[in-house]
């Protein structure tokens, strides 16, 4: 009982927290001509509510491209159907075609708000609550303090009901498919990033661990016997997946490429707001689709990375708060600072690796003077951006500086995680062994 309601309130409160920040600014309030995010997802309701599938993702006179054109994959463009049919009752010059162009009222950022904290609730919360309890270590009220320092991630927050999308969909799908693999079941895992990757096409970036693990899973079994029936249901899964969630783009050649074409915009550009902190950092490398919502996959840094879009839609307050409260929360139920020796942080190999050369290095020392430099770096270019003006020949100097510094922690985290995720079964092995 104690557990169940330590789990209600878990929610409660991460639930309580998105609401909150729904009552800020979004992106493009009041901003005309072309608003922001928030218009774009509105727009999309009127696009695919009044015009034909076969009009979605092409330039006509009805839908014009460059205002807000459709670029995310059709499953998007179902949830903007329904989300559309569900406004059209409520309230018809929602999205009536042309006229609700930057349509702007309380009664509706009430209703797209809603929208979003509905699909946390139907998707991306159970999947987190499970994913937790199910996987992580520790005992139940360890497991619950995990599930609720996720659910007040401010970077999801920030951006789902500050900016205004719906990464929870993606995301949430996306941790569903890692819950199927996890728990032997591989054709729901299958299915449930399939369904994630035909949202957004950012999840391309988990693609390469799922697609390494089943067919390893398939090797392992034999590719003569079971491992290859396995490997015929996983990709029958995924292709019966593909087909229906592409199937009213499929009886002409030039819907599936003019879809593809969108999802790809390479001429987009790479620098949109200067929040792609991979891309702003290593600008000589051309990128498939750079947008704000990449920075939640492929930024080490929860809050700084979109400190200029953040700025930019008027959501200071909350960025500092959400920040403030997931630091606070991150060190105190977790413990974070205080499991910090050389085999809770796994650094056995960087131990090998420095021993010999540097005998007396300390690398759980380093480790929190290297978390402690962090906090200091995010306050001080958190205080720059907002407070001082760059030179007027580095008008950009301090966007700069928050790509550069995200994208070294992004860099950090992701050799040491694959180091883990590499060392981790060797370890599990040789405790099976010593026991």
């Amino acid at each position: 009982m104690e557990n169940w309601s330590l789990i209600s309130l878990c929610v409660l409160l991460g639930l309580t927290s998105r609401w909150t920040v729904s009552f800020h600014s979004y992106s493009g309030a009041g901003k005309p001509p072309m608003f922001g995010d928030y218009e774009a997802q509105r727009h999309w309701q009127e696009v695919t509510y009044n015009l034909p599938v076969h009009e979605w993702y092409f330039n006509t006179t009805n839908n014009d491209l460059n205002y807000w054109g459709l670029d995310y994959p059709p499953l998007t463009a179902y949830h903007s159907l329904v989300c559309a049919y569900v406004a059209k009752l409520l309230n018809p010059e929602w999205v009536e075609l042309h006229a609700s162009r930057g349509y702007e009222s309380h009664s509706h950022k009430l209703f797209m708000r809603a929208t979003v904290l509905f699909t946390d609730i139907l998707i991306y919360i159970p999947a987190v609550l499970l994913y937790c309890f199910y996987f992580c270590d520790g005992s139940s009220k360890q497991k619950v303090a995990a599930a609720f320092c996720i659910l007040l991630y401010p970077g999801l927050i920030l951006i789902d009901y500050g900016h205004f999308q719906y990464n929870s969909v993606s995301l949430g799908l996306a941790l569903w498919g890692t819950l199927g693999l996890g728990l032997g079941w591989d054709l729901f895992g299958c299915l449930a990033f399939t369904l994630a990757l035909n949202y957004k096409q950012m999840e391309l970036y988990h693609s390469l661990p799922f697609f390494c693990y089943l067919l390893g899973k398939c090797i392992k079994q034999g590719l003569t016997g079971r491992g290859f029936f396995h490997l015929v249901k996983i990709s029958m899964t995924v292709l019966v997946t593909f087909a229906l969630c592409w199937m009213p783009f499929l009886s002409d050649p030039k819907q599936p490429l003019q879809v593809l074409h969108r999802l790809f915009p390479v001429g987009r550009g790479l620098f949109e707001d200067k929040v792609a902190n991979t891309w702003c950092s290593l600008n000589y490398i051309p990128s498939y689709h750079v947008c704000e919502t990449h920075l939640i996959i492929a930024g080490g840094h929860s809050g700084i990375i979109m400190l200029p879009l953040l700025l930019k839609d008027g959501l200071l307050l909350p960025y500092v708060v959400t920040s403030l409260a997931f630091l606070f929360l991150s060190l105190y139920l977790l413990s974070a600072l205080e499991r910090s020796t050389e085999e809770e942080l796994r650094l056995g190999l960087y131990c090998k690796l420095t021993q010999r050369w540097l005998p007396k290095l300390n690398l759980s020392r380093i480790i929190k003077w290297k978390f402690w430099f962090s906090l200091v770096a995010m306050a001080a270019l958190s205080f720059t951006s907002m407070w001082l003006k760059p030179p007027a020949k580095l008008p950009d100097l301090f966007p700069v500086l928050v790509s550069v510094l995200s994208f070294l922690h992004f860099l950090g985290f992701i050799i040491y995680f694959n180091q883990v995720q590499l060392m981790e079964p060797q370890r599990k092995k040789s405790l099976k062994k010593t026991n």
